[in-house]
Order: C-alpha cells, then structure tokens, then sequence
C-alpha cells in the first residue's frame, strides 16, 4: 500500500495553465496519477493537455465530484487564497509546492485546515510519491526518472530536504531497498504535516514495514520522531540520517526550518534522542543505504 496517494487518489491542480502547473501537470498524469482536472482564475474552458481547467475549484468539484487532493503552483503571495479554495471546497489533501509563503499565510492555511479536518503538505515541498502508484508534486522531476530511480518495496521515506528526498530514494533503491512512498514535508518554519505525522501515517500503513528519515538541525521534529518511538507508538525500523552537524546556533542551514536557536534543535540533541529511543542512526549519509538494506533484512 501507500500513504497520502495511490492510484485511486482524484487529483486537481490549481494553476495548471502556468509553466510549472502545466509541466508538473504532465510529470503526474504521465506517472499514473488519477489527475482529473485544474483551475486558474479566467481561464475557465480551456484544457491543457486534454485536461479540463476551471475558474475555481467549487466550479471543477461540481463538474467532477470531490477530490482526494490539490496540488497548488500559484506565485507565494497567491497561495493563501488558492489553500483556502481548496480547503472550504472538501479537498482532503492541500499539496503546497510554493516557497516563500508569508507565515501568517500558513498560520490562517493551518486554522481552516484543522477547522475543517482536513490536511496539507508544505508549503515549500517537492510532495510525495508512491512508489509505482501516483505523485502529488514534483518528485522526480520527470516520469521517466521516477520511473528509473524508485523501486517498489515496503520502507518509507520522510525527509526536509527537497533535493535530498530524490536522493534518498535513489540510493536506497540502488542498494536493492525497495520504497513504498517518499514524502518531502517542506522546508519551512510552520509545516501542514511534519515528520512525526508522516511517521504516524508510515506506521498504520501495512505496506510500509521500516522508515528512512532525512532529518535537519533546527526544530523539533525529529526529537518528536523519539518521543514515538520510545513511547511505543511507532513500532517499525528506523534508520536515520540527520544533516547539519557543523553548523553552529543562529546559523540557517538550507532553509527557514533548519535554524539552530538558543541550543534548541542541534544536531548532538537530534542524534542522541533518536539512538535512545531505539532507531539506526547513522553518521554520514554515504553509510544510510547499506543501514536500510541491514535493517530490512534483520
């Protein structure tokens, strides 16, 4: 199985007429992914690709019935208005591709979303993938060298690194460990689904039977990760890398989510909580591959 898409999954996407709604677009449909239909604003009729487009999503949700989920590439200062589209329309899954969206934007993104009951991934992610099944998002980069990179298999990928979420996949795949889905959480400050909520998810998927985390300094998520595991929670094998040990406090490493601050969120903290509560952690990322093939096969 797969967690947050699969073949069933009923996609939109908000923005599709845009260069990188309508190259994404392709990216997904090309996968496998159900995309049914997008929307931009005034552009209502058109098709891309053999798509419908909408002005709003209330217009493709009447056309189509509900969808499972949305995946937003509309400029940052857009992105606000397009998740609360998405949100008060009953999409179950708001996908948020865009950087450098304003933290209040997310905070009221946030509000609606739980208000409403309902998720979003981002902003800032490259999205998620299930291996053979769907993406949501941009992981990949082509359907061809997704195709290529990711095998199927049963270990789970949770990472804050978009370009390293590839990466991770790739090399676990080249060692012969298979992936059921790869989900990059974003790279900000304030996130809809975090690295302990995607574990949470990777735990109660029966396809998934061992995680692979690519972890960051700053914040809290992967101490959160422990805390799981070492409560019993979250029974499954994991392995961990967790980059930035050289940066020192204060100090932005990658992105807004990974800042070191008053001694919170360092790499040492990271490291120690997740080897105590029981998972694989390992020093270099060279070394995660092999730790993941030892895992799965023990």
């Amino acid at each position: 199985m797969a967690i947050l898409v699969d073949e069933t999954t009923r996609v939109l996407v908000q923005g599709i007429t845009g260069r990188e709604g309508r190259a994404r677009a392709a990216l997904m449909r090309e996968y496998g992914t159900r995309l049914i239909a997008g929307c931009t604003p005034g552009r209502g009729g058109a098709t891309v690709d053999g798509v419908p487009v909408y002005d709003t999503v209330a217009e493709a949700v009447e056309a189509h019935g509900g969808f499972d989920a949305s995946v937003v590439y509309v400029p940052a200062p857009l992105v606000k208005d397009a998740a609360l589209e998405s949100i008060a329309a009953g999409v179950r899954l708001t996908v948020l591709v865009g950087d450098r969206v304003p933290v209040w934007d997310v905070m009221a993104i946030a509000r609606a979303a739980r208000a409403a009951g309902v998720d979003f991934l981002g902003p800032n992610t490259l999205g998620v993938l299930s291996v053979g099944k769907g993406v949501l998002g941009m992981i990949g980069g082509r359907a061809e060298s997704a195709r290529a990179w990711f095998k199927p298999g049963t270990m789970g990928v949770a990472s804050r690194s978009g370009g390293m979420t590839s990466s991770t996949g790739y090399y676990l795949s080249r060692a012969g460990v298979g992936l059921s889905t790869l989900v990059h959480v974003g790279g900000d400050s304030i996130i809809g689904l975090p690295m302990p909520e995607v574990v949470t998810r990777f735990q109660a998927d029966p396809g998934t039977e061992a995680i692979a985390l690519f972890g960051e300094i700053g914040g809290s998520q992967e101490e959160r990760v422990a805390e799981l595991l070492a409560s019993g929670a979250v029974t499954k094998p994991v392995v961990a890398y967790i980059g930035g040990r050289a940066a020192t406090s204060g100090v932005r490493f990658s992105h807004a989510g990974a800042i070191v601050e008053g001694g919170r969120g360092t790499h040492e903290g990271k490291v120690a909580a997740l080897r105590a509560a029981g998972a694989v952690v390992v020093d270099t990322f060279d070394e995660l591959p092999a730790a993941a093939a030892e895992l799965v096969r023990s």
